[in-house]
């Protein structure tokens, strides 16, 4: 499947660069090193936001028009979704993601990521902004809070950054049980992101264990 310009510079953000490369000062402080001779502190630096993130008091349910299962194979995890709007694509090799779904018509993707490690939900957002900030260093959290989806408690995250002069948009739901973890982010372009926040959740909203 032919992946256009910012399908293959946001899967970027899910992987490891080899446009940079992490070092120690000699004050002990981690830097992150670029081809161009750049460099800034790594999030470990930074001062972590502690402000609470709050609990959206709406209930979250899959759409009626969301008929298909799509499962991991890594733990019972998976999304109910329209098959007539969305192409699969099933990750090879070391693609970080188990699957990457293309909107049929319109600048819309999205990605599952799965592994089979418990981490404590208050600890993605952290994890979602490294892996972010380590290829486009100015993401910044929109917005967050906990949501209830179909009986499950997710984090979900609105992330805004800048990749190769493209602005862009992530909007996520992050969960994680005793049987593993999944990101499972939609993204576009941050102009689309109104015309598309809808489908993205719709399709971020047939996330269900089975």
């Amino acid at each position: 499947m032919k992946k256009g310009f910012l399908t293959c510079a946001l899967i970027a953000i899910c992987g490891v660069t080899d446009a940079q490369i992490k070092a120690i000062t000699e004050n002990g402080e981690e830097v992150v090193l670029f081809e161009n001779g750049q460099w800034e502190y790594t999030e470990s630096n930074e001062v972590v936001d502690e402000e609470e993130i709050l609990m959206n008091p709406l209930k979250f349910t899959r759409p009626a028009t969301s008929a298909f299962l799509l499962k991991s194979t890594k733990f019972n995890i998976g999304t109910y979704l329209d098959s007539k709007k969305w192409t699969i694509e099933k990750g090879k090799g070391d693609d970080a993601y188990e699957y990457q779904l293309t909107l049929n018509q319109g600048d819309l993707y999205a990605m599952m990521i799965t592994e089979q490690v418990e981490i404590p939900l208050e600890s993605l957002k952290a994890i979602a902004l490294e892996n972010a900030r380590d290829v486009a260093p100015d993401v910044y959290v929109v917005k967050e809070e906990y949501r209830m989806v179909n009986g499950l408690k997710v984090l979900m995250l609105q992330m805004n950054g800048t990749l190769s002069g493209i602005k862009f948009s992530y909007y996520g739901y992050y969960f994680s049980s005793e049987k593993g973890t999944i990101q499972f982010i939609g993204y576009t372009s941050q102009n689309l992101l109104s015309k598309y926040q809808k489908t993205i959740e719709d399709l971020l909203n047939g996330l269900v264990q089975y």
